[in-house]
Parts: C-alpha cells; sequence; structure tokens
C-alpha cells in the first residue's frame, strides 16, 4: 500500500513540474516570416526555444507556438 502512495505522489508531481515548463503563445501579423520573428523574440526574451504548433492564413497569419526550456 505505501509504494502505491509513493508512484501517485511522484506521477503527480512528475505531471506538475513537466507542465510548469511549457507556456502556449500566439501571434497575429501579415506574413510567417513576421509571425515567427515574433514569437522567436518571446522565446528569447523568456530564455526558452519553441516549436511552432499551429499556423492559419487567411488574409492574416495566426501562430502559435510552445516555449519550453
Amino acid at each position: 500500500m505505501k509504494s502505491i502512495k509513493t508512484l501517485v505522489v511522484v506521477s503527480s508531481l512528475s505531471l506538475i513540474s513537466f507542465s510548469s515548463f511549457a507556456q502556449s503563445v500566439s501571434v497575429t501579423s501579415s506574413t510567417m516570416a513576421s509571425a515567427e520573428a515574433e514569437i522567436a523574440a518571446q522565446a528569447q526574451q523568456h530564455g526558452d526555444q519553441y516549436k511552432i504548433t499551429s499556423v492559419n492564413s487567411n488574409n492574416r497569419v495566426y501562430m502559435t507556438a510552445q516555449l519550453y526550456k
């Protein structure tokens, strides 16, 4: 029983600590290059890396990304 409690606590803490590192950001711009530049600037400001998760371009470009350490 003690090992099950320990496993649950360790699993919970690992999920909490992992999710605290990722941050989602989104930008709207006129071109894909300028949208990515804005995301890169935000990542650099926080000292993070980024991964683009979605892009939508109709008349404007809408881009979202995950920032992570």
